[in-house]
């Protein structure tokens, strides 16, 4: 038997960021995405919330408690607001989590710290490759050992953040298997391509990287020369990812419901016209769905349980669905209303489509 109802801690907490999504990154979205360029100080709120900061314990200058579940609802919440915001906000995360979650007890102390005790920077991570159907667990980037050193070659793409990062986590085939690797900007021949053009997230930087015999010490392997499991880091991107599209869905949801209610068409609300009251049905009962999936997963992760990141995989795969059906029959019920950039819709529609894409792209 479990619950999710939140503590009193976990609901002050995601009290502030609802109220930071509603009254900050709504307003500013749409002139974001328009612009292709999120306000710093609109990153540095939402920074300020602490959502990390209280994942993190305080022998490594953090002031809380890790728990899936609490980023899960945070970063549902952020996600309502925007997704290229949330997903700026939370770009840190990238670098910290998977230090923190398979990271030496030096590499913990050295980089956590230097993350979580100031203010936002760029630090982030490089998973995917521009490659046909993109594998995490076989990556082409591959790294190897050269006595004291690790070299690495290869490429990624949608790498967020690139151009300014502090440091970056490099994911690399070593032996087989996918390891992660602590690059620090200004690495020799590592090199950052021209800002990427996307569907969607057209406020959130993304970048190709280019590794060229990159060589970093062998020491900055994730928990060194022992190594580290993906599987961990996977799970978390997962039910994060499942979360922001709930998120997204939850959105376009009730912007398309309120147009229904109020819209007439010869003389009937929208709303009242069974077509449009069984989509609606069905999209609010796929949303509550994907939610229960992703925090029942968010639950087993924390807890240990088995098979705990199968569920994540199962919530993601789940959420990739459902935030595209969501937000495309939002669209849908605005009519031709829904095509047009005075309303909302057709942006969520394409943020959400890139879900599908974005592994890696989010932890909590």
């Amino acid at each position: 038997m479990y619950s999710f109802t939140p503590t009193e801690e976990q609901q002050m907490l995601l009290d502030a960021v609802k109220r930071y999504a509603d009254q900050d990154m709504r307003p500013a979205a749409r002139e974001a995405d328009e612009k292709s360029e999120l306000p710093r100080d609109l990153i540095e709120k939402g920074w300020e919330l602490g959502v990390l900061q209280a994942s993190i314990p305080e022998d490594y200058d953090g002031f809380g408690e890790y728990s899936t579940l609490t980023g899960v609802l945070a970063a549902e919440a952020m996600a309502y607001g925007d997704l290229s915001t949330a997903l700026a906000v939370m770009t840190p995360n990238l670098f910290a989590l998977p230090i923190f979650f398979s990271g030496s007890e030096e590499q913990k102390k050295e980089y956590l710290p230097a993350v979580i005790a100031a203010e936002w920077k760029a630090y982030t991570a490089a998973l995917i490759e521009p490659t046909f159907n993109f594998d995490p667990w076989e990556l082409t980037t591959s790294a190897v050992l050269a006595g004291d050193s690790i070299v690495i070659s290869g490429e990624k793409t949608y790498v967020p953040y690139a151009a300014e990062a502090e440091a970056m986590i490099i994911y690399a085939n070593l032996d087989g298997e996918t390891q992660g690797f602590i690059v620090p900007q200004g690495t020799e021949g590592l090199s950052v391509g021209e800002r990427q053009k996307t569907l969607g997230l057209h406020a959130y930087p993304l970048y190709s990287v280019t590794l060229d015999k990159v060589k970093i010490p062998a020491d900055n392997r994730l928990n060194g020369s022992e190594g580290h499991s993906l599987k961990s880091i996977m799970a978390s991107s997962q039910v994060a990812l499942a979360a922001m599209a709930v998120g997204v869905a939850q959105a376009a949801f009730e912007y398309a419901v309120d147009y229904a209610k109020e819209r007439e068409v010869f003389g009937v609300k929208v709303a009242q016209k069974q077509s449009i009251a069984f989509m609606i049905a069905e999209m609010g009962t796929d949303i509550e769905a994907t939610r229960l999936l992703a925090w029942e997963a968010a639950w087993m992760l924390d807890e240990g349980k088995d098979e705990a990141d199968k569920h994540a995989y199962l919530a993601y795969n789940c959420a990739v669905d459902t935030v595209m059906m969501v937000t495309d029959q939002a669209v849908q019920i605005l009519g031709g209303h829904g095509y047009i950039r005075e309303h909302p819709v057709e942006m969520w529609m394409r943020n959400g489509r890139g879900f599908a894409a974005f592994t890696g792209l989010a932890l909590v």
